[in-house]
């Protein structure tokens, strides 16, 4: 099997970085100079965790993303701009393919060739995917992703809806309404 290039280039780097014993332990990772950004992970990790996930369930970028989020204890999500070039460079490199479209959507599944990629690479594999389970165990017990991301999805709404002018009666009644029965409903669950 032959990998694509662009794969060999941060096979070497990653090497070399654990040869010279770069990046602190820890949740983020240092790189580049110091003061530099922090990175969740390594160069080249990311599009492994991609094609594992992908190996379990054929997904879309979004579900990439949250499942990131969801092994990470909330502590990162990938962005967009992130995953989709990882999508496309796995795609590329005959790791991935699209197996159905729906709209803008793109469904992949892992190809033989990314089967064989992780196989050769399951030490490094695991070792990241240990990492990422230790800093879920690290950050978890705190409130699910999902619901941080519900309440910010609230509170972006209420500010925008207020931006927009003083509310009328009628709707701050609406808006109080709807948050107190919101409140008693998870006060139930």
């Amino acid at each position: 099997m032959r990998f694509h290039p662009y794969f060999h280039a941060f096979a070497h780097r990653e090497e070399a970085s654990r040869r010279e014993g770069c990046g602190p332990e820890g949740l983020f990772r240092r790189h580049g100079r110091p003061g530099g950004r922090q990175r969740m992970f390594e160069q080249g990790d990311l599009r492994f965790v991609v094609l594992k996930l992908i190996s379990e369930k054929p997904s879309h970028g979004y579900e990439i993303i949250k499942a990131i989020e969801d092994r990470l204890g909330g502590a990162y999500a990938p962005s967009p701009g992130v995953i989709y070039p990882t999508l496309t460079l796995l795609e590329e490199m005959g790791a991935i393919r699209v197996q159905e479209t729906d709209g803008p959507r793109k469904l992949y599944a892992i190809t033989p060739d990314g089967e064989a990629l992780l196989r050769d690479k399951e030490p490094t594999v695991s070792a990241i995917f240990e990492r990422m389970a230790d800093i879920n165990t690290r950050h978890g017990g705190g409130p699910a992703p999902q619901v941080i991301r519900a309440m910010e999805n609230v509170k972006t709404a209420l500010r925008l809806r207020t931006s927009r002018g003083p509310l009328s009666a009628e709707e701050l009644a609406r808006i109080t309404a709807i948050l107190d029965e919101a409140a008693k409903a998870v006060d139930a669950s």
